[in-house]
């Protein structure tokens, strides 16, 4: 097992969720995946191991990884959302997203501070966190 998901594991017991093999199988999925994963994706991916597991697993699941601040959503063409295990720190999400394989890159670097306080100044926002996600061609679909 990888330290990525025994550090899930770990994390979702502390705050008070069991590890059932329902969730195992989606986690797994989730650390293997070399781009974001939709729900549907992850069903199927999930369905492939344990045909009796249902879409609703999948969802919940979704819901308590984000719940504990293990999942990073992102916004994949056509209007899908994307799921990957975070990598990220907590409170900023930095993603290059190619909009052609789904190739994620995550960077930490952003001069967003000045722009947050003069949103907050102006809105009376107390901003807790940001997320910045790029799309584009990565260099292979470039090619």
């Amino acid at each position: 097992m990888n330290l990525k998901i025994t550090g899930v594991y770990k994390t979702l017991r502390q705050s008070g969720w069991k590890i059932t093999p329902q969730r195992k199988l989606i986690i797994e999925a989730l650390s293997l995946a070399p781009a974001p994963l939709t729900p549907l994706q992850l069903f199927k991916t999930a369905q492939t191991y344990n045909p009796g597991i249902g879409m609703v697993t999948v969802y919940r699941t979704l819901e308590i990884l984000d719940s504990a601040g293990l999942i990073c959503h992102l916004n994949l063409p056509g209007g899908h959302t994307g799921y990957l295990l975070k990598q990220c720190q907590a409170g900023h999400h930095h993603h290059l997203l190619c909009s052609s394989c789904g190739l994620v890159v995550d960077f930490d670097n952003c001069n967003l501070a000045d722009m947050e306080s003069d949103l907050a100044t102006h809105t009376g926002f107390v901003i807790r966190s940001h997320m910045l996600e790029l799309n584009g061609l990565c260099p292979a679909c470039q090619r």
